[in-house]
């Protein structure tokens, strides 16, 4: 009974600090803060939750990391200026339209001239400045799906800054996970309390002493 206490406890704490972390992470970020891309470079993450301007999304670099033929999500880069090296930000996007594009891109076409009018027709699209809202990566998890995808970007080949900062566009603070698990985590605390105290005074009479 009491290793099934220490457990129970042990899985409230961690809930509590899931909790927390998400409390303050939403907290601290009640809305993306608008920053330049070269802002961004030179000086840092202000926060975690970022709306990016000024930046050129280059499509024709992006890295599909869907693992498959069917085209999910891609790891693209956000320059400073077109053609600017090395990479200092890298953004993973599920964005429809973008996906879209490098779809009939790659796939439509059955000749290189074709290939190449389209991408002159939608030249804005592919390599034009865009604005970028995500979440910065960060936390065990996610980090360590950073390192995958930073270890995907240099096997194909982009030349990637050491300080890079990585984006996932879309992304959202969580609003109420953070105090579910939180308000889970405390009152699984007080139930453990509870039953150390019904265990102790079920324990009393045995340890009382006759007279």
């Amino acid at each position: 009974m009491k290793r099934f206490r220490f457990t129970l406890t042990a899985v409230c704490l961690v809930l509590i600090w899931l909790g927390w972390t998400d409390v303050s992470l939403f907290l601290r970020n009640r809305a993306p803060q608008t920053i330049t891309a070269a802002a961004l470079v030179e000086n840092g993450p202000p926060r975690e939750w970022l709306h990016v301007t000024g930046g050129y999304l280059d499509l024709l670099e992006g890295i599909s990391t869907s693992g498959t033929l069917e085209l999910e999500a891609f790891l693209i880069p956000l320059r400073l200026s077109p053609g600017v090296q090395p990479i200092d930000i890298l953004v993973e996007t599920r964005d429809p339209q973008i996906i879209q594009r490098l779809q009939d891109y790659y796939f439509t076409f059955d000749s290189e001239t074709a290939q190449r009018a389209y991408l002159e027709a939608h030249a804005e699209d592919f390599r034009g400045q865009r604005d970028i809202t995500g979440m910065l990566v960060g936390g065990l998890v996610a980090s360590g799906n950073k390192d995958k995808l930073l270890k995907l970007a240099r096997e194909e080949g982009l030349d990637i800054s050491e300080n890079i900062i990585f984006l996932s566009a879309g992304k959202e603070p969580a609003r109420i996970r953070g105090f579910f698990f939180l308000g889970l985590g405390l009152l699984g605390l007080l139930k453990v309390g509870s039953m150390w105290r019904n265990a102790g005074r079920d324990a009393a009479p045995e340890t009382e002493n006759p007279l």
